[in-house]
């Protein structure tokens, strides 16, 4: 056997490294299409376009998930996919949060999907970190599970209480540091992150970040506060590092191009947080019972999660049918 080969076939994390290859090749590309063909100059994406973004992500992430099911068997595939519909279900209360943000700075929409394409590789490195970490505490220290669990059924009763509370941009800690510690210009120079001009004390030509940078930061320090409760939700169905970051990512990478059309009706979705709020009970709960009277069989979570978060939408949707048209038009700029 060659060195390649045997580098291939090498186990990392459980798996052997050619899997792992595989699927951060098909991430790697999936994003230089992105970048390099779709959206390689600032433009505003419409609601149809971001629908249909989010349509070819979505089919890529479940295609994968029928290929775990093929190669790694059906147990597999109803976690991967239990997990893609956990992470996916979370990160639309992050879309609300990142909608506040790009208003708090004025973010023209030309200049949004540069901060959220940007803002995804840091997800990609982020999320491999806090996975690698939980997988190998977990595998030391089974216990920790009980943590995840306790801290699961906690953070699901804080979200039903604070459902209806709305972030606080402005006294946001990190935000209050990046402005106390760097040079911000008070307005937008394009879609550029950094620009060169002269300090106005020293008249000297320095570096000063925008508000496009600020905007960025603030994303990736939301996406860590998500991720703190969908990781250990994800731990709680499988305690594979394959399955755990792969549904995370595949999930991320579709909710960040559906983000312009869940941004301009995301007030119709307000009742789902309560329905995340049950999923994230019922997760926590389940390691629990797991402990107690054994494996529960993944079709159930499946089950369970899905029918959760479907009534959550429909009652949402159902609630909110009177709203008047013109409020949807008003927050997509008319145009879809």
């Amino acid at each position: 056997m060659d060195a390649l080969s045997s580098f291939l076939l090498a186990d990392f994390l459980g798996k052997p490294a050619w899997i792992w290859l595989a699927f951060i090749s098909i991430v790697i590309a999936l994003l230089a299409f992105d970048l390099g063909v779709l959206h390689k100059d600032s433009k505003e994406i419409g609601v149809r376009e971001s629908l249909l973004l989010s349509a070819g992500y979505i089919s890529v992430a479940l295609v994968f998930g029928g290929w775990v099911w093929w190669y790694l068997g059906a147990q597999s595939g109803m976690e991967y996919y239990t997990g893609f519909l956990i992470e996916k279900s979370l990160s639309m209360d992050n879309v609300f949060v990142i909608a506040l943000i790009f208003t708090y700075f004025a973010i023209p929409r030309q200049y949004q999907h540069r901060v959220l394409f940007w803002g995804i590789l840091g997800v990609i490195v982020l999320r491999a970190i806090m996975i690698g970490l939980g997988a190998t505490l977990v595998s030391q220290f089974s216990w920790i599970l009980y943590l995840f669990g306790a801290f699961l059924v906690l953070t699901g009763i804080k979200m039903w209480i604070v459902a209806d509370n709305m972030p606080d941009i402005a006294n946001n800690p990190l935000l209050k540091f990046l402005k106390k510690r760097m040079r911000v210009t008070d307005d937008l120079h394009g879609n550029a992150f950094w620009v060169t001009k002269a300090d106005p004390a020293t008249g000297k030509l320095v570096r000063f970040a925008t508000p496009l940078f600020l905007a960025l930061m603030l994303i990736e320090f939301v996406d860590l506060v998500f991720a703190v409760d969908s990781v250990p939700a994800i731990f709680a169905i499988t305690t594979d590092p394959f399955i755990v970051y792969t549904s995370n990512i595949f999930a991320i990478l579709g909710l960040r191009a559906l983000y312009f059309a869940l941004a301009a009706m995301i007030h119709r979705f307000h009742y789902l947080k309560y329905a995340l709020s049950l999923v994230l009970v019922f997760i926590g709960t389940k390691i629990f019972f797991v402990g107690i009277v054994g494996k529960m069989p993944a079709w159930i979570s499946l089950t369970v999660t899905f029918g959760l978060i479907a009534g959550g939408v429909v009652f949402s949707l159902w609630k909110t049918r009177h709203l008047p048209r013109e409020t949807v038009l008003a927050e997509s700029g008319g145009r879809g």
